[in-house]
């Protein structure tokens, strides 16, 4: 059997798709994840690019470096802690819009995943125009997830698969914080 990229080419030639995970609800990120670890395990090359997470203190990053085929790459500020000036997040959200360009155009990675990219456009930070645009000129068989509430209309409509995670009940209304391990 030929093999692309080490790849059983079955595998690889049924990727491509553009999905979204998107709500109110907990677990886009975590859903991705589950898919970057699916993928890993049958050989697929997976890259996270986090828009709007700093690089410290998430359990993803330090379970990635465990997972072969996995890279995190967090590219943002932290929005927890402190505000972060308008200006600084249009600024890092072109630069890690353009950075994403790069690593899906390169033909290295299988599945990239744009972590909280949805939040980016929901702020008004990038366009959907601008991120469709980008997705339209992709190469083929490169899968690309994107996650964050408030996926735009426009971001659904291009998507082809598009799932909304509903908040029904959150341990956040009885003052319970984020918690390590749990949701990050």
């Amino acid at each position: 059997m030929i093999k692309m990229s080490g790849i059983p080419p079955e595998i690889k030639s049924k990727l491509g798709l553009v999905q979204i995970y998107t709500g109110n609800g907990k677990g886009k990120t975590t859903a991705s994840l589950g898919l970057a670890f699916r993928a890993s395990g049958r050989g697929l090359e997976v890259l996270m690019i986090q828009f709007l997470k700093p690089p410290e203190d998430y359990g993803e990053h330090l379970a990635a470096e465990k997972v072969p085929n996995f890279t995190i790459l967090p590219l943002g500020l932290n929005h927890m802690m402190s505000k972060v000036p308008r200006e600084t997040d249009i600024k890092l959200a072109r630069e890690t819009l353009k950075r994403a360009e790069e690593e899906i155009y390169s033909g290295k990675y299988d599945l990239v995943i744009l972590d909280e990219i949805n939040n980016a456009m929901s702020w008004k930070l990038l366009s959907p125009e601008e991120v469709i645009t980008m997705l339209k000129g992709r190469p083929e068989n490169i899968e690309v997830v994107l996650t964050g509430r408030g996926a735009p209309k426009e971001i659904v409509e291009y998507a082809d698969l598009v799932t909304e995670m509903t908040l029904i009940k959150h341990p956040f209304d009885k003052g319970v914080r984020a918690r390590k391990g749990i949701e990050y």
